[in-house]
């Protein structure tokens, strides 16, 4: 058996053996592979859950009741409310924890009501080297990683996603809208907005992988791929992005020439909050 298929049948038999499931959903790639190996292992006895909150992209929902309908496993909503918890909204380095046991705590009755035993979350292999507050609530509400679990990363998330001609298979990481606000710059519902509406706009240029950051003073801080970058700073499309995101409340735009990074709000925090949880 090829790698692919091993990492398959691992992945397949790892959810067979619960009676009954739920998946974290996202629409993200990883979510997806996981809800879709819970469709064919479990079939009827699992559901996908979207959490649906001010801080979802626009269009992420009706992807998520697609990609469901599709797969053709049973799709619900849960309605968060993270940002009503001031410890969420105080944006530290741990937000992602709050938001998580916001999720984790929102899910359980729910599944409970439904009858489902184990949730799944769509962490990878490659999760288990970076910083992710987030896990730590999973670990304490006995939520399931079982891409972790298969040692599967992202490569092979994105091979699993191809193999099952998933439409995601490309689809480019998409956290939540509150990781583009800097660590320390309060979360509300207006800054929300203002980045969806701002990265919604940028995609309609015909720009990619991106992201628009929220600083300190209403400060919008793009990062595109490096080969794109030049396409910003042509005179008409520059003039035009600032134009338009000054209309969305930001009052300074800068463009960062490093380009994108996935994480890149990390590279401030002292290096003893980047602690690895251990699972």
């Amino acid at each position: 058996m090829s790698d692919l298929s091993t990492k398959r049948e691992q992945l397949l038999a790892a959810i067979e053996r619960y009676d009954s499931c739920a998946v974290a959903f996202s629409a993200g790639v990883d979510s997806t592979v996981v809800a879709k190996a819970a469709s064919l292992a479990l079939g009827d006895r699992s559901v996908a859950i979207t959490a649906v909150s001010p801080s979802l992209a626009e269009g992420e929902l009706e992807q998520a009741r697609s990609l469901a309908k599709q797969m053709g496993i049973r799709h619900e909503v849960v309605h968060t409310a993270e940002l009503e918890n001031p410890e969420y909204a105080a944006n530290a380095a741990n937000r992602c924890y709050h938001c998580k046991t916001e999720l984790y705590e929102q899910l359980l009755p729910l599944c409970e009501q439904l009858g489902v035993t184990v949730i799944l979350n769509g962490a990878n292999a490659d999760d288990a080297s970076d910083y992710r507050p987030g896990m730590e609530a999973a670990k304490e509400h006995q939520v399931v990683s079982p891409l972790l679990d298969c040692n599967i990363d992202k490569q092979m998330v994105r091979q699993l996603a191809a193999h099952w001609e998933l439409p995601v298979a490309d689809k480019p990481a998409a956290p939540c809208l509150a990781s583009r606000i800097a660590y320390g710059e309060e979360v509300t519902t207006e800054r929300l907005r203002m980045i969806d509406r701002a990265e919604q706009f940028l995609r309609g240029q015909g720009l990619s992988t991106l992201r628009v950051r929220y600083h300190r003073g209403d400060l919008a801080r793009v990062e595109v791929s490096p080969s794109e970058l030049a396409k910003l700073c042509d005179e008409a499309t520059r003039q035009q992005i600032c134009n338009q995101l000054r209309d969305l409340g930001f009052k300074y735009v800068t463009i960062d020439l490093e380009g994108f990074r996935s994480g890149s709000q990390n590279e401030v925090l002292p290096i003893e909050s980047l602690r690895v949880i251990d699972r």
